[in-house]
């Protein structure tokens, strides 16, 4: 999937770049003006104490604050970054870190930091970044941002999409890539469960290797064993050759195990030893072979709640959960719907000889505020329908509401509520607030940051909101 050139954000205003070392500030700050139509007014500080001085002189819409070349002004980082926060009067405060201090940069976001990035910055994303917060605190019109231009779309394995939960995936994959340990991938369906685990499979050393995918769900289970690792002949009827399973083609590469909750507790006692050992035997042989792949295996369910109920073992998933990866839900990253969007349209317009010219605004907004229960793979089909439906010209609402058989034919009939049934069952705002924010971090094995990104908000809101929940209860 190429990138897509000639869509750089504008942006104005002032913004104060605070680092220590003046060529990497030099570079930063390069970096982001030529990402950029309108490049803002830099204005460079080396330390804490400089940055103050122009804060009480200057108002700024940015802030980028390296942690370390605060030290002067506080004891300690956090303290500075709050200091720093008080006088930048509703700018966006960004914290940049390097490896050895993002520990420090969160702790920046406890005490009202916007966010963080890593360092070195790249320009294209760092402006995708405050594009993004420039649009949740409603700042994108007094920073000058065109939110009718859509982001850049990284040309990633497979994967469209520049929101900060999707930066984070591809962060996740080229580190996990590089290693042979089982990787589990979970995320509803839709999600690109499958684009995952091939591009984990290119982005590592077994890439020249063969990438083998098995679908648990869609191989009936007396097949299943013998096409996980082979069958040799006349172990059955119609077993009329030796034949290598999925295991054996992918010697060397990668196994893709889909749905892997769907496999059967038989079969998962056979697979949890063919991690152990490295070995298979196939149906109908005593023989054991040695094998060496790497397997990702992905679920779109609750594997916790399939141990609970005993349809998963609670061993197999432990050798298998060693590197997570969570997809997040195209609802919980709505600055990629519209660059999703975009791509499918120019795809499938080259494919049937078509002419589109893109959205209208108020087909934009429809598509940007659904809730797409189907995430990109519903996408995908919508656009593709109209694409086949209409000639071409701009997508409007009309196209969009007669290519939308899916909710049209699926909608839900509400039974009928009562009055009193509707007051008992619906929860107060905050109660409904905080029941996703708690699941978020539970998924993320109460890793406040990741579950930050994945509902793409600031760590310091989640924070803020927990100690508000926390005084209410002491209230009560």
């Amino acid at each position: 999937m190429a990138m897509q050139n000639g869509q750089e954000h504008a942006l104005s205003g002032r913004l104060l770049l605070i680092d220590r070392d003046a060529e990497v500030a030099r570079s930063t700050g390069e970096s982001l003006c030529q990402a950029l139509l309108v490049p803002p007014q830099l204005v460079f500080a080396s330390d804490g104490r400089e940055a103050v001085e122009h804060l009480r002189r200057t108002r700024f819409d940015i802030i980028l604050a390296d942690m370390p070349s605060l030290a002067d002004l506080e004891q300690s980082a956090e303290d500075a970054m709050a200091r720093l926060v008080r006088l930048a009067e509703g700018a966006l405060v960004l914290a940049m870190a390097d490896g050895a201090s993002v520990s420090a940069a969160l702790g920046a976001m406890r005490v009202g930091a916007h966010d963080y990035v890593a360092k070195p910055v790249a320009g294209p994303a760092l402006a995708s970044r405050i594009g993004e917060l420039a649009q949740r605190h409603g700042r994108p019109r007094s920073l000058g941002f065109d939110t009718a231009q859509p982001l850049a779309v990284p040309d990633y394995a497979g994967f469209v999409g520049a929101s900060s939960a999707m930066q984070f995936i591809y962060e996740q994959i080229g580190r996990v890539s590089t290693s042979s340990a089982p990787v589990f991938i979970t995320g509803e369906s839709g999600t690109g469960k499958d684009v995952c685990a091939e591009a984990l499979h290119a982005k590592g050393p077994r890439s020249g290797k063969r990438f083998v995918a098995i679908n648990c769900a869609a191989i009936p289970r007396d097949l299943m064993e013998s096409e996980l690792f082979g069958v040799v002949r006349g172990a059955f009827t119609g077993a009329h050759e030796d034949r290598k399973g999925a295991a054996e083609l992918a010697d060397g590469g990668t196994l893709f195990l889909d749905e892997i909750g769907e496999m059967d507790l038989s079969l998962q006692a056979k697979l949890l030893r063919f991690l152990q050992t490295g070995t298979i035997s196939r149906v109908g042989e005593s023989t054991l072979r040695k094998v060496d792949v790497r397997v990702v295996c992905a679920t779109n369910r609750n594997p916790l709640q399939m141990i609970s109920e005993r349809k998963f073992r609670e061993d197999l998933f432990y050798r298998l959960h060693v590197l997570p990866i969570h997809l997040p839900p195209l609802r919980q990253r709505p600055t990629d719907i519209m660059v999703l969007a975009r791509h499918f349209l120019t795809t499938y317009s080259r494919e049937e000889h078509k002419s589109f010219s893109g959205f209208s605004s108020q087909a934009a907004q429809q598509l940007t505020a659904a809730d797409w229960p189907g995430n990109v793979r519903q996408v995908q089909n919508l656009i593709r329908r109209i694409v086949v439906m209409f000639d071409g010209g701009e997508v409007d609402n009309t196209m969009l509401d007669a290519a939308d058989i899916e909710s049209q034919a699926f909608a839900p009939v509400a039974a009928p509520v009562s009055r009193a049934e509707t007051r008992r069952t619906i929860l107060p705002m905050w109660q409904q607030e905080q029941k996703i924010i708690e699941d978020a971090i539970a998924a993320f094995g109460g890793n406040i940051s990741l579950a930050a990104a994945a509902l793409e908000i600031s760590p310091s809101t989640i924070y803020r909101k927990r100690q508000s929940w926390a005084d209410m209860s002491a209230a009560s």
